[in-house]
């Protein structure tokens, strides 16, 4: 039987609550690292077992960065990830993107002669598991699959948009994921994130924001919670 130690990051407390609710169901342990909270539990099936931890990272690139080195830390052997998402081109308000290519766009040393969003000696653009992807592309089958531009900004501006879109061929954006996945390109470890597209990223994104926050259409941590049960069936001895 396999047996896998699998960490999970949410940035939001909004977008947390739902999987805090579906684990506090059974049994767990209250999870901490420094000031962040989160929940510990154990999960089965007939071909493995895992020891699964969530954190509630807090938003941006620093916050998510310093859990998913944490999970390297304690030997995490799988990183997930979920939250919401702007959408930037090819999606629209609603739909799932399992985000496949991740740049961070507001790191730019351009003007001493890099490439926009190139880290010297580093790779340009992080990329989540292949296997990762496909058993969740089997899993909500119709799941739209992109790259994500990251960076500390929630971004509500044509303009930018229109930018992340002409530069870096973007599907959405987030303020988490591209960190994320440099920590997981970094450490060797496979990484998932799914999205939903929460705005359009335009001028008025916040409020579209708002609006998916207040009406509950958060149906990621069912879908992450139950995908868990599907990493274990994938793997044999």
């Amino acid at each position: 039987m396999s047996e896998f130690k699998i960490g999970i990051i949410v940035a939001d407390y909004d977008e947390y609550l739902p999987l805090a609710k579906r684990i506090e169901s059974g049994e767990y342990e209250e999870y901490s690292f420094l000031t962040r909270k989160g929940h510990k539990f154990e999960i089965s099936t007939q071909n493995g077992r895992a020891t699964v931890i969530s954190v509630l990272c807090g938003i941006g690139m620093v916050n998510a960065a310093v859990i998913a080195s944490h999970f390297k830390t304690i030997g995490c052997d799988i990183i997930l990830n979920y939250g919401l998402s702007g959408g930037i081109s090819g999606i629209k308000k609603g739909e799932l993107t399992i985000v496949t290519e991740f740049v961070e766009h507001d790191f730019d040393l351009s003007g001493i002669g890099y490439k926009l969003c190139e880290k010297p000696n580093q790779r340009y653009i992080y990329k989540s598991s292949d296997r990762l992807n496909s058993l969740m592309d089997g899993f909500i089958p119709g799941a739209k699959k992109g790259i994500a531009v990251s960076g500390d900004s929630f971004i509500c501006d044509e303009n930018v948009k229109r930018s992340m879109k002409e530069n870096f061929n973007a599907m959405s954006c987030d303020m988490e994921t591209a960190a994320i996945a440099y920590v997981c390109d970094f450490g060797d470890i496979p990484f998932l994130s799914l999205r939903q597209v929460s705005d359009d990223a335009g001028d008025d994104a916040a409020t579209s924001y708002k609006e998916v926050i207040d009406n509950s259409q958060i149906v990621l941590a069912d879908i992450v919670f139950d995908f868990l049960k599907v990493i274990l069936d994938s793997y044999e001895e």
